[in-house]
């Protein structure tokens, strides 16, 4: 009853029984996974499970011959080995362990009774190398702990990357040292708007993080063997940034951090100071992020003050560009050079591909997979980000109690008959330009944990089963496994979405909403599609 489907499951004769005299022992490179392990055992256990002696039932975690991220799990009466290909392995070995338990071993208190596991034998290793989750806390703001919360959840299901969206128009989440308004004026915003009819709450929002709280987060990430690749963006989506020092902007006016939702126009102007001055930042975010990726973002970036701006039209006629896509394209190679330099990658939105595309960079493709097969055939690594496959703030149901219903209907179901290799690609050579995939928890309507919750779980667990699991789907068995996997996640407290009764609590009454028609969709991918120029 494993979540993600393993490799190779054998069900063996007998149980092992994990009690207070269990003992754990461990090989010292994997001396971190064996003090995790002991965290999540020992409150369960009433004991410490510490290395045993002679004739004691043990836990023993050792290192083999395997890929980096496979490992091979024994559980039989006389004691449990996990091996692994190294300490990520053997982290997801013992997640693979904690599931063998039954779901009061998730509520960290002591049982009354010793716990028994099924006996069985596992082998495992995931399909893709990057396996994420986006989380937007520019829209809403969510706690360190929330974050940490969250990051828990993502390594209960053997997801690898947290995507942290940090800056967009309705607040700045980070704390940058050398500009001090960013947070603090930049990070709150007076109101917000509620569904998508116009009404606002008339209540102010903000947070954000210290650079020590950054810190602590990636390392509890890390230590679960999770990367954090955050998020600034840049050129559009940048009005908290433009409202804290309105320098960065093309109006030369004074404005607000944005309160509504959708495409924002303000976006930062084309000089060399603008340029310099997020160059600064990103000397501080890559001192707090050790992540090989660098996301700037580079989507929906209105060029209409572009357009209007003489400063951007000198520069389009300086540079010899045809138009304002390709000011958008030398604006991204700046920060694809800055990064290069520094050894990272930069990470981008679709969009970067539009007017030109940046060297060495990611493409994060979102509108359908026309961005991915895009990028891909043109010799770029993707991340496999389907807006209308994995973007989980989606409506559930057509059900009229679903709260504030947004855009088509994405079902657990849908979910999981994703394949981050769009079929255009399967069989095409540049499907090795795939690296994975990644669910998007975007939360302009989502403004509390418990509402996460609610729309993360649980089709975060059907797209796990789609980075690590085997392409081959077998719904009827991911619904049976998924029955046991709900258990775990009431045990842990997650809010999670169920499919009959009445819909849960909702924060405040959901604003009925305005779905896109389908055919919305469809107008924009023709007009994208129409702009997309090859290198």
């Amino acid at each position: 009853m494993i979540v993600p489907k393993p490799a190779h499951y054998e069900a063996r004769p007998g149980c092992f029984v994990l009690d207070r005299r269990t003992a754990l022992s461990a090989d010292p490179a994997l001396g971190d996974v064996a003090a995790w392990l002991r965290s999540e055992l020992g409150p369960v256990t009433g004991g410490e499970l510490l290395p045993g002696g002679p004739g004691q039932e043990t836990i023993t975690l050792g290192l083999a011959d395997l890929p980096p991220e496979a490992y091979r799990l024994t559980v039989a009466p006389g004691g449990i080995t996990l091996e692994a290909g190294s300490a990520a392995g053997a982290f997801y070995g013992a997640q693979t362990l904690r599931q063998l338990m039954p779901p009061a071993a998730f509520r960290r208190a002591a049982a009354s009774e010793p716990l028994e596991l099924p006996a069985a034998y596992v082998e495992d290793n995931p399909r893709f190398a990057w396996r994420g989750a986006i989380l937007d806390v520019a829209r809403h703001f969510m706690t360190k702990a929330d974050v940490l919360r969250f990051i828990d959840l993502m390594a209960m299901h053997k997801l690898n990357v947290l995507h942290f969206h940090l800056t967009d128009d309705q607040g700045w989440r980070i704390e940058i040292k050398r500009y001090p308004r960013l947070t603090e004026i930049g990070s709150w915003r007076e109101e917000s708007q509620v569904g998508w009819d116009g009404a606002m709450d008339g209540r102010p929002h903000g947070g954000f993080y210290t650079q020590d709280d950054i810190r602590e987060i990636v390392a509890y990430a890390a230590r679960r063997h999770i990367s954090v690749v955050p998020e600034i963006d840049l050129p559009g989506h940048t009005q908290s940034a433009i409202a804290a020092y309105p320098e960065l902007g093309n109006l030369g006016v004074q404005i607000g951090v944005r309160t509504t939702w959708g495409v924002g126009v303000n976006v930062l102007n084309v000089e060399d100071a603008t340029i310099e001055f997020f160059k600064n930042i990103f000397d501080e975010v890559l001192e707090l992020f050790p992540s090989p990726y660098i996301c700037v973002g580079g989507d929906e970036c209105p060029k209409d003050q572009w357009r209007a701006s003489p400063s951007a039209q000198r520069r389009i006629a300086e540079l010899g560009l045809r138009d304002e896509d390709e000011l958008q394209s030398w604006y991204i190679r700046q920060f694809d050079d800055y990064l290069t330099e520094r050894g990272r990658r930069l990470v981008g939105w679709d969009e970067i591909l539009e007017g030109g595309l940046a060297s060495g960079a990611v493409v994060a493709a979102w509108r359908a997979e026309l961005g991915a097969v895009a990028a891909a055939r043109a010799g770029h690594d993707v991340l496999n980000c389907t807006n209308t496959s994995v973007y989980l703030d989606y409506r559930q149901s057509r059900r009229e109690d679903e709260p504030t219903p947004f855009r088509t209907v994405l079902s657990l179901d849908d979910v999981y008959a994703f394949d981050p290799v769009p079929a255009e690609l399967r069989g095409d050579p540049a499907a090795k330009h795939v690296l994975g995939a990644q669910c998007g928890i975007w939360t302009e309507l989502i403004d509390s944990t418990r509402h996460v919750d609610y729309m993360a779980f649980p089709r975060l667990a059907a797209f796990a089963e789609t980075v690590w699991s085997a392409p081959e789907r077998d719904l009827t068995d991911f619904r049976s496994r998924l029955d046991a996997h709900l258990a775990r996640l009431s045990a842990i407290g997650v809010e999670y979405r169920r499919e009959s009764g009445p819909l849960p609590w909702q924060t405040r009454p959901g604003v009925p909403g305005k779905p896109a028609d389908p055919l919305e969709w469809q107008a924009i991918l023709d007009s994208w599609t129409a702009n997309i120029r090859n290198p």
